[in-house]
């Protein structure tokens, strides 16, 4: 477990972030509007400022306690920024031995091993300035963890790079967090990445965390801070497999099975699948003649409405997985739709995160 409770005073910004506890695995997403502490929050717990106080324990080790801190260099912590903070005299291989002679028990050989992964090896006798965007977070990346850190803290290391370089470097980032088992702290603002990666998220507002929850719990409420953007939205989980028929896939995700285009080869070990809810109609019986390929039997359990005339309504797919759709008050009232209810969900649209 990570747990304490920090402050921090920086200027005229506070940081209290009241009693926080989550566990020390996996990818731990803080979301919440810029200048909300997050960034802060990461500081304080690395031990960076020393003005920080409060309680800090890191899976029962004391790293905080009241003004005596753990120095930062003995909490073996990694670090990944946005603007990748390389050193722009060294070649990239220089910089990676950087982190090498740092690392206790780490050779020569864990370096072209973590190249290799991160897919930086013809680049290593490169100068890091030459390098485009997404390359330097991938050395940046294969610095940190060459550290041997047990914690890596991720400050936004997506948010200057285009689309694609996003695309390509989420999936590395997520298979390096479940290869290498070391818990992750990962600072976002954008809610397609924390559905991508993020075991639980920790909402952050004014300098306090205001909750951590699971992924999915995340998700299940519709007043979640992660739809501010598109809306409610599903993210399920589970694997692809053959299609009915040419071009064609599937996604199981317990007892129900999605059909979609056949992915490309970078998609192909896709396993959480996204469906926006205003991508989901409801019928009350199971149309026939359409070619929405998508048509699941679910069950209504819970609807939620809003100020705008629209309903959020949840509903259980067979083995639990939840799907929501959004749909306007007056659809739901033509339909006379109430919890505990079956109904058909027609999909018009999913799409896989890798």
């Amino acid at each position: 477990m990570i747990e304490g409770h920090l402050r921090l005073q920086r200027g005229c910004f506070l940081l209290d972030s009241g009693p926080f506890a989550f566990a020390a695995e996996g990818v731990t997403a803080l979301f919440g509007r810029s200048g909300c502490g997050k960034s802060t929050l990461l500081r304080a717990i690395a031990g960076l400022d020393a003005a920080t106080t409060g309680q800090l324990r890191f899976r029962g080790e004391v790293w905080q306690d009241g003004r005596r801190a753990l120095p930062a260099a003995r909490r073996d912590i990694g670090f990944v920024f946005q603007d990748a903070a390389l050193f722009p005299h060294l070649s990239v291989r220089r910089n990676l031995l950087y982190a090498i002679k740092r690392a206790p028990g780490a050779d020569k050989k864990d370096l072209d091993r973590l190249a290799e992964r991160v897919g930086i090896t013809s680049h290593l006798d490169q100068d890091v300035t030459t390098l485009s965007g997404g390359q330097r977070q991938r050395v940046a990346i294969a610095r940190a963890l060459l550290m041997r850190p047990r914690v890596l803290l991720m400050d936004e290391p997506l948010a200057a790079l285009d689309w694609r370089a996003k695309a390509e470097l989420l999936p590395l980032i997520d298979g390096l967090t479940l290869e290498s088992g070391i818990a992750v702290l990962y600072i976002t603002h954008a809610p397609q990445e924390v559905e991508r990666l993020a075991a639980r998220v920790m909402f952050m507002e004014a300098g306090r965390v205001q909750q951590i929850e699971s992924l999915r719990d995340a998700l299940a409420r519709p007043d979640s801070p992660l739809f501010a953007e598109e809306g409610p939205v599903s993210v399920l989980h589970g694997h692809l497999g053959p299609g009915p028929g040419p071009g064609l896939a599937t996604f199981d995700c317990g007892e129900s099975r999605f059909t979609l285009l056949q992915p490309d080869g970078a998609m192909r070990s896709a396993t959480r699948l996204r469906v926006l809810a205003r991508d989901v109609a409801l019928a009350t019986t199971q149309p026939v003649g359409l070619s929405m390929l998508n048509q699941l039997p679910v069950r209504i359990t819970a609807m939620h409405p809003h100020d705008d005339g629209r309903i959020t309504v949840m509903c259980a797919l067979p083995g639990g997985q939840m799907l929501l759709a959004s749909i306007t008050r007056y659809s739901q009232q033509a339909l006379q739709l109430a919890p505990d209810q079956p109904v058909w969900a027609l999909v018009k649209s999913v799409a896989l995160m890798d």
